[in-house]
């Protein structure tokens, strides 16, 4: 099985080798932004059409809740499966659904397998194609020699396939807007309470409301003379039964995982990003007593609402630096905090280089490397100090 990891020189490779390539280019980045609606709305519309089966339809709305801005499944099937309780089978069926929707080549797993659902659908997927989407690696080192090997064609057979291999979208699934941050409806609503603790709960606008009509059940029963009626009425009761109970045991799931979080983050509700800790995705996993890949997904496209902001789950997992104590540590979104406070608050004509910014953290009990407070510096888009004087300079007029 595709592991769902596509590495970034993965796609440098497919970049340097095809989109760049003699000929006519795939879609471009122009071509994808802008569009209003997100990914998983026109996709999961599409599932309805396509399955009147509750556990398939829900199995495939559950992957669609998976796949990266890109459409692609970054997360193994027997994982999927263990979530909600099914076979690995159910859980094939469903991404096999996923992947007859459009954009043809969202639910891949891998750039090859994401080229090769789009060559399908092209009716082009015949052996020589086969072959050469299985060797984008070669693709992009442009060893068009062993590749003609491998694939049995000439030099304008060969050309004629690069050429099409552009057409294909590697990431198709960026042709669809996202939600943005201000849009965003949060699950997770965080209030203090009078005792000094935490009021953590569901936020039930977010909540699928599903129930299973009894009445009509009972009135479907009536008509129903011959055993083989009853069983199927039976088995679709199952079904809807099993789906709101997985939608329920997601949902105890995603509640227990903030409740950890909030309790390991304490510092940061009451005092802000300064006191936000290092904190690793096991570590709330070993704490909980679930699996660490369980709580990745959990934390996937989440939103926590508290006093401070709205604020995605996976935000409060951040990697630590050692403090200048050699006590504990802190995490990098503090460190972050801290430079740009320091930034801020610089005289324009003694502006601050890393150096200096390291010494400065030492202060604050922070140990970090010059190279380290750089690309910190980076990360949060403020310039160097030559870049920043420049800047000032320019912004006083002189």
């Amino acid at each position: 099985e595709p592991t769902g990891e596509r590495s970034a020189a993965g796609e440098a490779d497919w970049g340097a080798a095809i989109v760049s390539g003699p000929g006519e280019e795939g879609p471009g980045i122009d071509e994808r932004g802008g569009a209003g609606e997100s990914l998983a709305a026109h996709l999961d519309a599409q599932v309805g059409a396509l399955t009147d089966d509750p556990i398939l339809s829900g199995t495939a709305r559950y992957i669609i809740g998976l796949l990266d801005e890109a459409g692609y499944l970054p997360v193994r099937l027997d994982d999927i499966a263990m979530d909600l309780g099914v076979a690995r089978a159910v859980v094939e069926a469903g991404l096999r659904l996923v992947q007859t929707l459009e954009p043809t080549g969202v639910g891949a797993r891998t750039l090859s397998e994401c080229i090769a659902l789009q060559a399908i659908e092209a009716d082009r997927h015949d052996p020589c194609m086969a072959r050469l989407i299985e060797n984008l690696d070669l693709v992009a080192r442009g060893d068009l020699s062993r590749l003609k090997r491998l694939c049995a064609v000439d030099d304008e057979d060969m050309a004629d396939m690069l050429a099409e291999l552009r057409g294909y979208d590697p990431k198709p699934g960026l042709r669809f807007g996202g939600e943005t941050l201000g849009a965003v409806t949060p699950d997770i609503l965080v209030t203090a309470r009078a005792d000094g603790g935490w009021d953590i709960r569901l936020n039930e606008a977010t909540l699928p409301r599903l129930i299973v009509n009894r009445g009509y059940y009972v009135e479907l029963k009536g008509t129903c003379e011959d055993k083989t009626s009853r069983a199927w009425l039976s088995e679709k009761l199952g079904d809807a039964n099993w789906l709101i109970k997985a939608l329920d045991q997601r949902q105890k799931t995603i509640l227990k995982v903030a409740s950890e979080l909030v309790k390991q983050q304490d510092g940061f509700f009451r005092h802000g990003v300064s006191q936000l800790r290092p904190l690793t995705l096991r570590a709330v996993a070993e704490e909980i007593g679930m699996h660490e890949s369980t709580v990745s997904r959990v934390t996937s496209n989440k939103y926590l609402n508290c006093a401070r902001g709205t604020y995605e789950l996976k935000y409060f997992f951040s990697s630590g630096v050692a403090s200048a104590s050699g006590e504990g540590g802190a995490s990098a979104e503090a460190v972050k905090a801290a430079i740009k406070q320091l930034i801020d608050a610089e005289d324009p004509k003694a502006v601050l280089s890393d150096d200096t910014l390291v010494d400065l953290l030492k202060e604050k009990g922070f140990e970090l490397a010059r190279r380290t407070v750089a690309k910190y510096r980076e990360a949060i888009g403020l310039g160097s100090s030559v870049q920043r004087r420049r800047q000032k300079k320019i912004a006083a007029g002189g």
